[in-house]
């Protein structure tokens, strides 16, 4: 039964930017399930309404549609069981969802306030106004105004990433011997920024940075050959 990702892409249909479209299209590469990934905007509303959502991801299975990257993760998990397990059990389960809850909550929060600004450059006009209007009201200022001192707040936001740090320096995946949906979570943020913004994250020295490329080059390199502004 066929499977299809609705998919946060700019002007250019293959420039998949979306942090939470790219933990689930980790998440279905891991699993191995067939998909078609549909490139969807942020004025295309009306494609996943019946989603109850105007937010992708979405993701359509046998006649449902599940909304939310968590929820996709967990109906992967849970529909494709003889396939590789993204969580390891339900003890992997647990930790994952406090990875999705601090990853949310630090890094894309840390993320935003240092690339936001550039991303109105990769859409179609129509978007960008809406993207600009509505980002802007949340942050309550310009979007160039929130980044401009990016330079000096990039150290905070290496500083958040310590708990990442601190464990990537003893193993090469967050979820144990191989990657999981821990790594996918944390991946998607750094994937998204990657994708809209030449502005350098990591260091290339840092255990973080590592285990971006190693995601960055895994199933196939599929991260990689996204069309990307970091080339790092």
């Amino acid at each position: 039964m066929s499977v299809i990702l609705h998919d946060l892409c700019g002007a250019d249909p293959d420039r998949r930017f979306s942090p939470y479209c790219w933990r689930v299209r980790m998440a279905l590469a891991h699993k191995g399930v067939a998909h078609e990934a549909l490139p969807w905007r942020f004025t295309d509303k009306a494609a996943i309404a019946d989603a109850g959502t105007d937010k992708v991801p979405v993701l359509r299975h046998a006649g449902r549609a599940i909304a939310e990257s968590w929820t996709i993760l967990e109906y992967l998990e849970d529909h494709w069981p003889g396939a590789p397990s993204l969580f390891g059990g339900e003890g992997g389960r647990a930790l994952s969802r406090f990875v999705n809850t601090w990853s949310d909550a630090v890094m894309m929060t840390g993320i935003a306030r240092l690339v936001v600004s550039d991303i109105p450059a990769h859409l179609a006009p129509a978007d960008a106004e809406y993207f600009t209007r509505t980002r802007e009201a949340r942050f309550g200022r310009a979007l160039p105004e929130v980044t401009a001192s990016r330079e000096r707040e990039v150290e905070g936001f290496r500083r958040d990433l310590h708990p990442l740090r601190m464990v990537l320096r003893e193993r090469p995946w967050l979820s144990g011997p191989t990657a999981g949906a821990a790594d996918f979570i944390a991946f998607g943020p750094l994937q998204w920024a990657r994708c809209v913004s030449a502005f350098p994250l990591l260091t290339p020295d840092d255990p973080v940075h590592a285990w971006r490329g190693r995601l960055l080059d895994a199933f196939g390199g599929l991260a990689r050959a996204a069309p990307a502004e970091d080339l790092g």
